[in-house]
Formats: structure tokens, C-alpha cells, sequence
């Protein structure tokens, strides 16, 4: 995928929906592209997290450590963005991203991310959204399950 291809790409990014092209250019340009095999690891919880992933093609499974062992909490596909949390809090990772088919990414790093959080405060609040809404969703999950 060439420069122009991954614009176009980060155009249907809900985050980078209100960018505009020359700025998403910098962004693909200043990101590393990453390729993973299907069962390949993005990132491990518990490490530091030093970058965040935007899937341009593929899918993984979001993965949580449990007493009772590795539980699958979430499936991400292509335009979703993950590893931002430990970037914004920094705290180590959350989460193991297990690539489930071959993942085509772009890794933008910390300094990176933020500094476009900075410029763009509409960024800033999709990505606000986007963690509220996986708040939501887990709060739901866990409401569920303590009933049962």
C-alpha cells in the first residue's frame, strides 16, 4: 500500500474523519507501516506502550490475562485503533492484540499521537468517544456476567 493508498485509508478512520489530506499525508508518512501473521503479537499487556496501532487491513482479537487464563474480549478490524490507552495514561498495556489473520498497521508513535491530539482537539474527542464507549461496553459485559 503506497503513501496516497494509506490516506485514503486513514480517511475512513472515524478519528481522521475531520483532517485534512495534506495532514493525514504527514501522518501516514510520519508512521511506521507493520506487518503481523495471523497469531503474530502487536503488543503484550504489561509492556510499555510506545506506540498506537491503526489496523488498515486485517483483523485481532483483543486478549485479556485471567486467573482462569487468556480471555478474548474484543475483535478489531480495519480502521479501528488500538494501544491508545497506554499511550494517554501511561501505564503499561491493557491488553494482548493478537493478529487473526494477516494485519496490515500503521504504528504511530507516542510523541507522534499526541502532538496530533494537540492540533486536532476533534481527534481528541473521538478518541474521548471511542474510550467511552469501551467503558460502556465493558461496564454491560461485567453487568451480565455478575448476574449470571
Amino acid at each position: 500500500m503506497g503513501l496516497s493508498n494509506e490516506v485514503e485509508t486513514l480517511k475512513k478512520v472515524p478519528l481522521f474523519q475531520g483532517i485534512e489530506a495534506a495532514k493525514l499525508k504527514l501522518l501516514a508518512f510520519i508512521s511506521d507501516k507493520l506487518l503481523f501473521s495471523e497469531g503474530e503479537h502487536l503488543c503484550d499487556q504489561g509492556e510499555s506502550g510506545d506506540s498506537a496501532f491503526i489496523i488498515l487491513d486485517g483483523s485481532a482479537d483483543v486478549v485479556i490475562d485471567t486467573d482462569d487464563g487468556p480471555i478474548k474480549v474484543a475483535e478489531i478490524g480495519a480502521n479501528d485503533i488500538v494501544g491508545e490507552i497506554a499511550i494517554l495514561c501511561d501505564v503499561p498495556r491493557t491488553a494482548t492484540i493478537v493478529a487473526s489473520s494477516d494485519l496490515e498497521t500503521l504504528a504511530i508513535s507516542k510523541d507522534n499521537f499526541l502532538k496530533l491530539l494537540k492540533e486536532f482537539p476533534d481527534v481528541s474527542l473521538e478518541v474521548m468517544r471511542v474510550l467511552g464507549q469501551r467503558l460502556d461496553r465493558m461496564n454491560q459485559e461485567l453487568s451480565s456476567l455478575k448476574s449470571n
